[in-house]
């Protein structure tokens, strides 16, 4: 199997299992279809369609149909198959942190492809794996994950440096694609499983907590 072939399979899971994360969490704000729909079209291309324009490149779904069709088939995966999934709590979980995983996979392979620098690549591997997520996360008005102390983003990251690692030890793109996405859910995982974070800015209220000055001299604000 060559590498655009193996790229095209990563692609068409991970859009699957990402429109499904998105139009679970738009039945679950009680989206009508063709809401929910957008939702995981969204979620699917929103991350690549950002990494294309910086890339300056063609936005990858408008060049190829597949990508509204396998949206299509995620929505009615859901509307046939909603009750069951509905029933399994981690089903959101699971196919967002795959459809993480399999995009950054994506997004540093197309970088590399047309010449940008490793350092380039992990970025837009991270942009094509999270943005999606924040897009639909402000369309159901919620907080972006990627905002919230859940190692989300950094996972994204640290797939590309484990794609760095495999690139620069010479092993065949296949195996390094694949350890990238493995890195990207295993990282997942373990955070979720162990509650590991990073730490949180202290806002106002917990300054004063802590015995800070309620006002500080050093804020142009006050």
């Amino acid at each position: 199997m060559n590498v655009s072939t193996f790229l095209q399979i990563i692609e068409i899971i991970g859009t699957f299992a990402f429109a499904i994360s998105g139009i679970r969490l738009a039945s679950a704000k009680k989206f009508d279809w063709f809401g929910a729909y957008v939702v995981g079209l969204t979620t699917a291309i929103g991350g690549g369609t950002i990494r294309d324009v910086l890339l300056d490149l063609t936005p990858f779904w408008m060049t190829n149909t597949m990508y509204l069709t396998v949206t299509g088939i995620a929505m009615l995966t859901v509307i046939l198959f909603g009750r069951y999934l509905i029933h399994l709590h981690n089903t959101l979980f699971v196919f967002d942190t795959i459809g993480l995983g399999l995009f950054v996979v994506v997004g540093v392979q197309k970088t590399l492809m047309v010449g940008f620098p490793f350092w380039v690549a992990i970025i837009m591997g991270t942009i094509t794996g999270a943005a999606g997520g924040v897009i639909r996360d402000i369309f159901i008005n919620e907080e972006p994950l990627i905002f919230r102390k859940d190692i989300y983003a950094l996972a994204c990251v640290a797939g590309g440096f484990v794609y760095f690692v495999c690139d620069k030890a010479g092993l065949a793109p296949v195996v390094s694609q694949v350890l990238c996405a493995t890195a990207v859910i295993m990282s997942r995982i373990v955070a979720v499983k162990y509650h590991l974070s990073l730490p949180v800015l202290q806002g106002e209220e917990e300054y004063k907590q802590h015995g800070g000055d309620e006002t500080d001299s050093n804020n142009p604000i006050n």
